[in-house]
């Protein structure tokens, strides 16, 4: 194990690295990472805390760890976050959860609404099914378990939280999650390059569509 400004480093298989990143926001430095460009880097896959780093050989690994320093560095990090541009995704607040989320975080819908639309969102990672991002920064105050019962069956362009993330349900698909609302944006189309709407670092803000 190496450890560079507080993160552990370690070997994964041959060649890869997996790396911890308790206090940094882990899908800005894999953006970061991915902006280099390096030789033999194939695949960078943030997660919530950690990060996946695939080389094709040991001279990539050494370079990632060479440049770690830089990145990491909380001035580039801090930058890197403000000049990322926020994506706008139009929403109504229709959601079948909307009253129930109300209720149980002692406000009334109109607060829910306005402190979900006032919340910053950054991408973390993406995971659960394709094109599904994982969004934090939503206010403490809508911190809330998943339902009891998942459905069976929530429909695409749903807005959803859980926890301390908001997400957009890009397919139908069964879950868990308070459904808000509903937005018409596309967040997984193959044909797309990328297909995913929302990759992690990306900035994401929720508009009221009227």
């Amino acid at each position: 194990m190496i450890d560079i400004a507080g993160i552990e480093v370690v070997p994964m298989g041959t060649h890869s690295l997996h790396l911890r990143l308790d206090d940094f926001p882990t899908a800005t430095i894999a953006a970061a990472l991915r902006a280099l460009n390096l030789e033999g880097v194939s695949d960078v896959v943030p997660a919530e805390s950690t990060m996946l780093v695939r080389c094709e050989h040991k001279s990539a690994r050494r370079s990632v760890v060479e440049n770690l320093n830089e990145i990491l560095s909380v001035g580039n990090v801090a930058e890197r976050e403000v000049n990322v541009e926020p994506l706008e995704i139009e929403m109504v607040y229709d959601g079948q959860d909307l009253e129930i989320v109300a209720t149980a975080c002692g406000m009334s819908v109109e607060e829910v609404i306005h402190r979900h639309l006032s919340s910053e969102f950054v991408a973390a990672f993406c995971g659960f099914a394709p094109g599904f991002a994982y969004l934090s920064g939503l206010d403490p105050l809508l911190h809330l378990p998943r339902r009891e019962t998942p459905r069976t069956r929530v429909p695409a362009g749903s807005v959803s939280i859980a926890a301390m993330y908001s997400a957009v349900y890009p397919n139908p698909s069964p879950g868990g999650w308070h459904l808000l609302g509903t937005t018409d944006a596309t967040l997984w189309n193959v044909e797309s390059d990328p297909p995913a709407l929302i990759e992690p670092g990306r900035r994401v803000r929720f508009v009221r569509k009227s």
